[in-house]
């Protein structure tokens, strides 16, 4: 599926160097291949074990790919629990330290590099021109320090308005990938907040990177059938090749505006129930914050009778799902109704009529990682009054709305500190929440699209109408672009891509009152 970059919502594209602008990943793979077997031999001879040659693809992608060179030694060599001194930067390629074996590594690339010369992916630099033609800034964002040197031979320094790269690392002390700091750095010498800026990588460390700094696209590039690797470290979208990504002055869906600027519902609609006339509509309802008001603790948010009536009545005339972070047994005894469908945990538990089932096989893996960081939390956030850590089945939530505002400025960093123990997971945002999740491409909006497909629901004459006020809701918002009907929930300014927008709880029960009343003629 085509991807498209805009004007509206980016000002900067920041793009890694091997194998997305130039193909000299194969020579750096070719590198290491000889640089590795070469010591591995060595290695095992000294101590009679066999010998396992260097992968060139699975190796090269888990291990060394979009690493700095030194940090590539240390991450293979602790893969095969081989341990040697770190050595120095000005070591000789003959030492066997983890800085001379990457000095060696670095010789054999650029006697490549010499021999076969550089050659570039054309899409990228039809892309990195197109970019510049309509205004974007471009970053180069490397980990070699050979980067000046590759652009200069493939004659492509002008199309970077910056370069940061080993050697800039190295020069200002910056953590290479999977840290952000150098992607941070190129946004901040382009003037650019990092929401505002794009990130091109092919290697997991990269991608990693641009979710970590919070970047507003993190796309993979995909051209050694690493599609899921790529989404699992934090891709938001994924290609094979930059041919796929197309460049506009304006945007397409989803259009990402502020929440008060959007058209009420209520005061179209007339016209938003003309769009679905003569079609079948399939009603997804987030739960807190859009069938009950946001209350202080999770177990007040109770469901009031009439908005319980009002969703049986619309679930006798079409398809109803509740889409909540909570809990699916939870929230199925918050709503009593067995004529909908419940996807609880964002959508890695769905269960509801007609024998449907779904537990994510990948999250179920996940669970006794949970057990272990909900412990963990317990005791990090005891001292704080008022944090409350809530236990789901594939996710911890971490509440502080009820904590004082000088002590809620320490929950985030203590969140943090747990993750980073773990990167197996991934730190989800709510209203006054965060939730450490398993790191999978996996969503509410995904979660939709399970449940159309197991319904059969995913063909024309279907249209998916999508209600929620939470920032987890906007995976749905962006999945049902161009053919669905979004809704958010919101009295404040906020960011969306929701087509529409409603004030509170009560308007969405009027505007499902109104919609089951309409598909009663």
């Amino acid at each position: 599926m085509p991807v498209t970059i805009s004007t509206t919502d980016f000002d900067a594209v920041l793009f890694d160097l091997d194998g997305v602008v130039t193909q000299t990943e194969k020579l750096h793979a070719i590198a290491w291949k000889a640089l590795f077997d070469e010591f591995l031999s060595r290695f095992a001879q000294r101590h009679g074990t066999p010998f396992v040659p260097f992968h060139a693809e699975t190796d090269y992608l888990q291990y060394v790919d979009g690493k700095q060179r030194y940090d590539g030694v240390a991450s293979f060599l602790a893969a095969r629990d081989i341990t040697l001194p770190y050595g120095d930067p000005d070591d000789e390629s003959t030492r066997e330290t983890v800085c001379g074996l990457g000095n060696k590594k670095n010789s054999t690339f650029l006697a490549c590099l010499a021999e076969k010369g550089v050659e570039v992916f054309v899409s990228t630099i039809v892309l990195i021109k197109a970019l510049r033609q309509k205004g974007f800034k471009i970053a180069i964002v490397s980990s070699s320090k050979n980067c000046k040197i590759v652009l200069e031979q493939a004659g492509l320094t002008d199309l970077f308005d910056t370069r940061v790269d080993g050697v800039e690392s190295t020069t200002y002390n910056l953590p290479g990938k999977p840290a952000p700091d150098t992607y941070l750095e190129a946004a901040r010498r382009l003037n650019v907040r990092p929401e505002r800026a794009a990130i091109v990588e092919d290697a997991n460390s990269g991608v990693e990177a641009g979710h970590r700094g919070g970047f507003g696209l993190v796309l993979g590039v995909a051209r050694q059938d690493n599609r899921a690797a790529l989404e699992q470290h934090g891709a938001d979208a994924v290609v094979t090749d930059l041919e796929d990504v197309q460049v506009h002055d304006t945007p397409e869906q989803p259009r990402i505006r502020n929440v008060l600027n959007l058209p009420s519902v209520l005061g179209h609609l007339p016209a938003f129930i003309h769009g679905i006339q003569e079609k079948r509509p399939v009603v997804f309802l987030d739960y807190d914050g859009t069938l009950t008001p946001i209350v202080s603790r999770p177990e007040l948010a109770t469901l009031a009778p009439d908005m319980r009536q009002t969703i049986a009545m619309l679930a006798e005339r079409c398809p109803v799902a509740i889409v909540s972070g909570r809990d699916r047994a939870d929230i199925e005894t918050l709503v009593q109704l067995e004529s909908v469908y419940y996807a609880g945990s964002h959508g890695f538990d769905i269960a509801g009529p007609d024998q449907v089932r779904m537990q994510h096989a990948e999250g179920l893996a996940f669970l006794p990682l949970l057990d272990a960081v909900e412990a963990h939390l317990h005791q990090q956030l005891s001292p704080i009054p008022g944090a409350l850590v809530e236990r789901k089945k594939f996710t911890v939530a971490v509440h502080f709305r009820n904590v004082a505002p000088e002590q809620a400025t320490h929950i985030e960093p203590l969140v943090d500190a747990v993750l980073k123990q773990h990167p197996q997971l991934r730190k989800g945002f709510g209203k006054k929440v965060f939730e450490l999740q398993p790191r999978l491409a996996w969503h509410k909006g995904k979660a939709v699209l399970w449940l159309l497909d197991t319904l059969s629901l995913r063909t024309p004459d279907v249209v998916p109408i999508y209600i929620g006020d939470d920032i987890t809701d906007e995976d749905a918002f962006h999945t049902l672009s161009g053919h669905g009907l979004t809704i958010v929930v919101a009295d404040t300014p906020r960011r969306t891509a929701a087509r529409y927008a409603v004030q509170r709880p009560a308007q969405v029960q009027t505007l499902l009152q109104r919609l089951a009343a309409a598909l009663s003629t």
